[in-house]
């Protein structure tokens, strides 16, 4: 599999010819639609995750991909295709094998009301927790790394990235940052996992 890391928390996998899009939200800039793409895949309902006009856009290219994601997404869609998914559900997606993971958004404030949010293994290889740091339970190949964000503190991502173990991760949910901002996790996790191999993503590479 092929995977291509863009603006903030959006990401694509292609294999054989086939996409799968993650998180295509308005914090991603850099994103354009390729003309394969069979599914997009929503963590959560947050602008930065899921952006009306950046789905027009693919689904422009791509009029048969489906849309997944929490009932609590998909019910207010109607004009696309879409997949309701909860915790704990396995579908399969053209090439993509999905399992879905968590629930919940992880707390920014405790007076803000929590929503719904899913992680996303795909292909029992790349897993993406979305806005939480919900453990699967299970092997993880290469992780997408939550480095930046309201809700984060950078002993979290550490802690978290310790209990999965995976063979790479690259850092994700960004944009909050600047350049320096981004260097600092990208200093102190190598530091301090170093059986895993950091890599932040400048272009595609092969899974």
């Amino acid at each position: 599999m092929k995977l291509t890391k863009y603006e903030h928390a959006c990401f694509t996998v292609e294999k054989d010819n086939q996409v799968l899009v993650v998180d295509p939200g308005n914090f991603t800039t850099d994103f354009i639609s390729p003309s394969n793409v069979v599914a997009i895949v929503i963590t959560h309902e947050h602008s930065d995750h899921y952006d009306h006009e950046q789905l027009e856009a693919i689904i422009a290219e791509n009029p048969e991909a489906v849309i997944v994601a929490h009932p609590s997404i998909t019910q207010k869609i109607e004009i696309f295709q879409t997949q309701p998914v909860l915790p704990g559900d396995h579908i399969t997606i053209g090439l993509f094998d999905l399992t879905f993971f968590g629930g919940e958004h992880a707390t920014i404030h405790p007076d803000m009301p929590p929503i719904a949010n899913i992680g996303v293994l795909i292909n029992d290889l790349l897993y993406y927790p979305g806005d939480s740091f919900v453990r699967p339970g299970v092997p993880v190949d290469t992780l997408a790394l939550p480095v930046g964000a309201p809700w984060l503190k950078i002993n979290d991502s550490i802690d978290f990235l310790r209990d999965i173990n995976p063979r790479l991760v690259f850092p994700t949910h960004d944009a909050v940052l600047s350049d320096i901002g981004k260097s600092l996790p990208d200093r102190i996790i190598p530091g301090l996992v170093p059986d895993a191999t950091y890599q932040r993503l400048t272009g595609p590479i092969e899974l």
